[in-house]
């Protein structure tokens, strides 16, 4: 038996990338995809790459099939996932949210940093936090909730949180990090990762053979990346971004408490890693010595995650990559769906990046 599903938003990087999955997908039906702006036009005029694999067809955001799904995947910006949430759930439909809407546990620091009121914060309660590899339990719960017959919300990590916090959160859990110390994290995205629309930054004369940093000390995926980490006030977070189509790099520097940079070396923090995530099958922890590349992730939903002690400044340093789309994105929100639905969570999704 396949499931019934939609992706609101399907015409952006990040839904496009749904689509992708979820056409390949072997237990999700994709019926209905919507876009406003380019309702009533075939996907594969808009984007010619499916040309004779679907006859979708796009159409406008209030499509009445969306009713009728059992998922709904929402890759919208912040605040429209506010106003589609609570109908969906209503209509019976579990929804996997890409969007920050629901990303926040409170309600006062979403309106903080995003302007805006949130408009249904009971739903916070009871929404999963979409991050497989860490919230586990979360996820369990929403499957828990849906077989019981009701549908369930998974609000998705950022792409920037994804990485970051894959990579940091295995020494802050083992108790690594120096009390009262500070993550610093700098990290580096490909231009999907701003959106379809182009602006002054994205456009190709101005992203083409040029690094920036931005968002500086004021990026919306800082409060994610410390409720995550449980270091409220602690993450100092630079993104930069990179003339690459996909791809994400982050750097995270943590510092070390004394007694554990007496000791540790590249090989112990290895070892551990590769522990923590030994049941993760898209966390893929480097030997020492070894450093990530984006082009190593690129197209699939893998993270690769590359180590080093530098035992005189006491710090761990971590680099993890990932596919700003896939693992970052359309990926692991269909791992969530995977996981909520009972499926294998490795289910239609690409674990080998392309080599070339």
């Amino acid at each position: 038996m396949s499931y019934r599903v939609g992706v609101v938003g399907a015409a952006g990087y990040a839904g496009i990338e749904l689509v992708r999955l979820l056409i390949a997908h072997p237990e999700f039906e994709l019926v209905a995809i919507t876009s406003n702006a380019d309702a009533e036009q075939r996907l594969a005029s808009v984007y010619p790459a499916f040309a004779g694999a679907s006859d979708l067809v796009f159409s406008a955001h209030d499509d009445p099939r969306l009713a009728t799904c059992d998922v709904v995947f929402l890759a919208v910006p912040h605040t429209a996932a506010l106003a589609a949430v609570p109908g969906l759930l209503a209509a019976g439909v579990t929804v996997i949210d890409l969007s920050a809407d629901y990303r926040l546990s409170d309600p006062a620091v979403y309106e903080r940093w995003y302007n805006a009121p949130h408009t249904s914060p009971e739903l916070l309660a009871t929404r999963a936090f979409g991050l497989p590899e860490l919230f586990a339990e979360d996820l369990a719960q929403a499957a828990c909730r849906r077989d019981a017959g009701d549908a369930a919300l998974v609000a998705c990590a950022g792409c920037y949180p994804t990485a970051t916090s894959l990579g940091a959160y295995p020494a802050i859990a083992a108790g690594w990090m120096a009390p009262g110390g500070v993550a610093i994290v700098d990290a580096i995205s490909g231009v999907t990762g701003a959106g379809k629309g182009a602006t002054a930054r994205t456009h190709y004369c101005s992203a083409d053979e040029s690094v920036e940093a931005y968002g500086v000390c004021k990026h919306r995926h800082t409060p994610e990346i410390e409720q995550i980490l449980g270091l409220p006030g602690r993450v100092v977070f630079t993104p930069h971004l990179a003339p690459l189509k996909r791809g994400l790099l982050s750097t995270v520097n943590i510092p070390l408490a004394p007694e554990v940079a007496q000791s540790l070396t590249a090989a112990d923090a290895v070892a551990h890693y590769r522990s923590f995530y030994e049941d993760s099958p898209f966390v893929r922890v480097l030997d020492a010595g070894e450093q990530p590349k984006t082009s190593s992730v690129v197209g699939s939903n893998a993270c690769q995650i590359g180590l080093a002690v530098n035992a005189g400044a006491r710090m761990l340093v971590v680099t993890s990559a990932i596919d700003n789309l896939c693992k970052g994105a359309a990926g692991q929100a269909v791992q969530c769906a995977n996981i909520v639905f009972s499926l294998d969570e490795r289910c239609g999704l690409p674990l080998l990046a392309l080599p070339v």
